[in-house]
């Protein structure tokens, strides 16, 4: 049952020639089945027809946009306007392609998923219980599409077979969100049951398992504040024992080396990832080194003040209490602070694939090595708007080359279990130092970090809320789930704030320049953000849907 790559163009049309065939018609001719095409009546026959088909459904699976999707929240900037960047500040309108797109995209994927469904059963197994295991996979795909489905726009159809274009379901109005998410939950745990526990590998690897199931389950639960369901999943993964954080051994570098080659889950030293989008060299790859280094544009996804002045300095202490921070010059910056900055943030000293910085030519002895941002596009090196950029997900050879990089993309980690379940048991008013002594303290292992102490943030004023969604923030940067988090905290005000950056002071070259600065001198590099409640707490309905089906209905504010 391997996924194999090399077929996945094939199997792409395998799907849609299916979706073709779900398509009937009630004319005699068209009744006929066709010689030279796949479809129902003549596909679904053996394990291996059914292998493929789930390839296919595999391949919808979002990968390099999940970290576009970051663009939604206030931990990155774009450089230039992006339709996620349009919707994360609030102004766009209900005609923005990419709202129509998703759902679109969404419910295309998941027609594939109920042509599937609705036609496994007639295929031949040669491997007992492959059939039902392949089903359980491909419910489980379904599931993680309607919960971004769900989280974008409120009340969903909620569609569970193949439709013909003429069926009466399809003019029908929303299910409400309720009832999508009990089905979610109720769906996951059902697939978790046959799903194997074992991680996969081997002609497995990249599949979905039981640990997928149940902290997809997990993460569901908890945006909905089902804070009891959400509990029980996160630890029914920690207690099935098959997962542990990733460890290259070195403090300094373990985190950073997760998301490099080094982290993939084909060399089979990552027991953290539960579920990925795998890519492989000459065959499935993406941009996203080169995107977030490019050495000789603006480089995309650079981080935010926002997110740099979020991280905790190695005392414990946010940067606004603890003595050791200083911000004198940008080195002070990064000195003395969680190592998860450093090893997702650029830093001075480090290593790079920009290219020319700041410095001028004459003094870039070792263009590798980076020292000062640069602000100024001029062919010759990567430029910032903020002033900072990031290394998370950057493997420096994949950075000269358009579209040559390997990385595994993250969709599911232990480490977002293990913060679920923290979070589920605060917001129950149950947390102990013991659950965050393995959970939040075991993150913070990884890198050195001064654990999280319930006795410490009393003494020092600090609120365990604010700490645990700030550890969220911190260890999932780059991961898609900022603006997914910030809604749900209802902390919408967030995404309505000006996008900042670096100090001007700090760079002679920005003195007199014409960046926009704020009463404190730091760059104000995006200001035209809005966020309005509770209209901004869902997309609206794109309106080429409601034009096909008026029963649908707006979001409020709409």
């Amino acid at each position: 049952m391997k996924l194999s790559f090399n077929k996945i163009s094939k199997i792409k049309i395998a799907i849609f020639m299916m979706g073709i065939g779900t398509l009937s018609s009630c004319s005699d001719f068209l009744d006929r089945v066709p010689e030279d095409e796949i479809v129902d009546e003549t596909y679904w026959q053996t394990q291996e027809q059914l292998e493929m088909a789930v390839t296919g459904i595999y391949s919808r699976v979002k990968a390099k946009n999940i970290v576009d999707m970051e663009n939604m929240g206030e931990n990155t900037m774009w450089p230039t306007t992006t339709e996620y960047k349009d919707i994360g500040s609030g102004v766009f309108p209900v005609t923005q392609p990419t709202v129509d797109n998703e759902w679109r995209n969404m419910y295309r994927d998941i027609r594939e998923s109920n042509a599937f469904l609705a036609n496994y059963e007639r295929a031949q197994e040669t491997e007992p219980g492959a059939n039902a295991r392949l089903a359980a996979e491909v419910r489980v795909i379904r599931a993680l599409g309607y919960s971004f489905l769900t989280s974008f726009y409120g009340d969903i159809p909620l569609v569970l077979v193949p439709l013909d274009p003429d069926d009466p379901q399809l003019y029908e109005g929303r299910n409400s969100q309720k009832e999508v998410v009990d089905f979610l939950l109720k769906e996951l745990d059902e697939a978790a049951a046959i799903l194997p526990e074992k991680i996969p590998s081997g002609k497995d690897l990249g599949r979905v398992s039981k640990g997928t199931a149940l902290a997809l389950k997990a993460r569901i639960a908890l945006a909905y504040g089902r804070y009891d369901v959400a509990e029980k999943a996160a630890k029914d993964v920690m207690d099935m024992g098959v997962y542990k954080l990733y460890s290259n051994g070195d403090p300094k570098t373990a985190y950073y080396d997760l998301f490099t080659r080094n982290g993939k889950l084909a060399l089979g030293n990552n027991k953290e990832t539960l579920f990925a989008r795998l890519h492989k060299m000459d065959v499935i790859m993406h941009n996203l080194s080169r995107e977030i280094q490019v050495p000789d544009q603006f480089a995309r996804f650079v981080p935010t003040k926002s997110l740099v002045d979020s991280y905790l300095c190695i005392d414990g202490l946010p940067i606004e209490k603890s003595p050791l921070y200083k911000d004198a010059t940008y080195e002070d910056v990064f000195k003395n602070r969680d190592p998860r900055m450093t090893q997702t943030i650029l830093t001075p000293g480090d290593k790079w694939g920009g290219r020319y910085d700041g410095r001028p030519v004459s003094e870039n002895a070792d263009p590798s090595i980076f020292m000062v941002p640069k602000f100024t596009q001029d062919g010759r090196g990567s430029v910032t708007t903020t002033g900072y950029y990031y290394k998370k997900y950057v493997d420096l050879s994949a950075v000269p080359n358009y579209n040559r990089d390997d990385n595994d993309i993250h969709h599911i980690r232990y480490a977002e279990v293990l913060l679920t379940y923290a979070e589920a048991r605060m917001e129950q008013g149950k947390l102990t130092q013991d659950d965050l002594d393995k959970t939040i303290n075991l993150l913070r292992d990884r890198v050195g970090m001064k654990h999280m102490e319930l006795s410490f943030l009393a003494q020092n004023g600090m609120d365990v809320r604010t700490e645990i969604r700030r550890e969220r923030r911190v260890e999932l940067v780059l991961e898609g789930q900022r603006y997914f988090d910030v809604r749900r905290w209802k902390e919408g005000d967030r995404l309505g704030k000006d996008i900042e950056g670096v100090k001007a002071s700090w760079f002679p070259s920005l003195a007199g320049s014409a960046y926009r600065k704020n009463a404190q001198g730091f760059l104000v590099v995006q200001w035209n953000r809005a966020f309005e409640s509770p209209k901004n707490y869902l997309w609206p309905v794109p309106q080429t849907q409601i034009d096909r089906n008026p029963n649908l209905g707006q979001n409020p504010g709409w």
